[in-house]
């Protein structure tokens, strides 16, 4: 099985279209999450005391990776990033298993740790961090 990535822009047609509550600041993060998530071929929002976050770091380097890694307890803009990365990823809270770590290859939302873990264990990992130059083998 393969998962597939989801763009920017199928994001933005598809899921900013309704109204709510929040809107303002979900698009303001939403904007912050599409910048930083473009400065490097492979982005991590993470918490710095998060043991899953650590994990998933930790996969990246060990397969030679140096991904720009964004610690939301630790970042001016943090809350208003991780409750837009929760709504990307459909779910329901901030204490939602499985909201963080998120990862960004090559721009595009891969997921949290589980589509990762998923990818790199069904071998479609690797050739995303190829395509994305994040990885030379």
């Amino acid at each position: 099985m393969q998962y597939q990535t989801e763009s920017w822009g199928s994001y933005k047609m598809n899921k900013i279209g309704f109204g709510g509550v929040g809107m303002v600041a979900d698009t303001a993060g939403l904007l912050r999450i599409e910048s930083l998530a473009a400065e490097s071929a492979v982005v991590i929002f993470s918490v710095s005391t998060c043991c899953m976050c650590h994990a998933v770091k930790g996969l990246f380097r060990g397969m030679g990776v140096s991904p720009a890694v964004h610690e939301l307890d630790l970042h001016p803009y943090g809350g208003d990033i991780q409750r837009a990365l929760i709504r990307l990823l459909g779910c329901s809270g901030a204490s939602s298993p499985g909201s963080l770590p998120v990862v960004f290859i090559g721009g595009k939302l891969v997921g949290a740790m589980d589509r990762v873990m998923a990818s790199h264990i069904n071998g479609s990992l690797v050739p995303l961090l190829k395509d994305a130059g994040a990885l030379w083998l």
